[in-house]
């Protein structure tokens, strides 16, 4: 025990170390949850591009999704911040944010589109013949039987989203793992720093997992 509490005290408590775990968190959290956001949004449009009878619209959200799903997260943070946010203001946390949320975009249209062509296509035409217009048919009738399906597929995406945040170092901006290395770079030590940090990206992802989870049993007890 006292070996155990000599390694916190000197990775963490002396010089108030453990800052740099506890504001990596906040921003990792913060753009987890906007990236997100901004993911399903994206990803749902770029969903009704791919299933969408307009030609150019349905060619310009295949060509977003192949070029997201075709190239690593690394490099597109790079391109927007270096390239397409290099030469303005714009504060990195927004830049990650931005980079992530479309990022998850691509992955989300691809499986929003699955879940709206699992419906059946008998449902929007009987929609539409009870006078339906096309918008509201798709927002009641299709997207919320697609939404119970995606669930869990959008579940492990939201996961790996979190996950993929930990890459946010590559342009200074001090998230959860960079605010781990920064201790290990102090203490020469990279087990407990390290250690810790992957612990809590463990007990995020099981949350998330969880919150989920439970949502997934509610929609199912409401549906019977």
């Amino acid at each position: 025990m006292d070996g155990l509490y000599n390694a916190i005290y000197k990775n963490f408590i002396r010089d108030d170390r453990y800052m740099y775990i506890l504001n990596g968190l906040k921003i990792t959290i913060i753009i987890a949850l906007a990236a997100a956001v901004l993911g399903m949004v994206i990803g749902v449009v770029m969903a009704l591009g791919k299933t969408s009878k307009n030609k150019i619209f349905k060619a310009l959200a295949s060509t977003y999704v192949e070029l997201i799903r075709g190239t690593p997260t690394v490099v597109q943070l790079l391109i927007i911040y270096y390239i397409i946010f290099g030469s303005t203001a714009v504060p990195k946390l927004m830049v990650a944010i931005v980079a992530f949320g479309i990022n998850s975009g691509g992955y989300v249209a691809e499986i929003v589109r699955a879940g709206i062509q699992a419906v059946d296509k008998g449902q929007m035409e009987a929609a539409r013949s009870l006078g339906m217009p096309y918008g509201m048919a798709m927002r009641h009738i299709i997207m919320a039987q697609a939404f119970r399906n995606i669930l869990p597929a959008l579940t492990n995406e939201f996961i790996t989203l979190l996950k993929e945040t930990s890459v946010s170092g590559f342009i200074a901006l001090d998230d959860l793992t960079k605010g781990a290395d920064i201790i290990r770079s102090m203490t020469f030590d990279p087990y407990t720093p390290l250690l810790t940090a992957a612990a809590i990206y463990l007990v995020l992802t099981n949350l998330i997992s969880f919150i989920f989870g439970k949502i997934e049993r509610r929609m199912r007890i409401s549906e019977q």
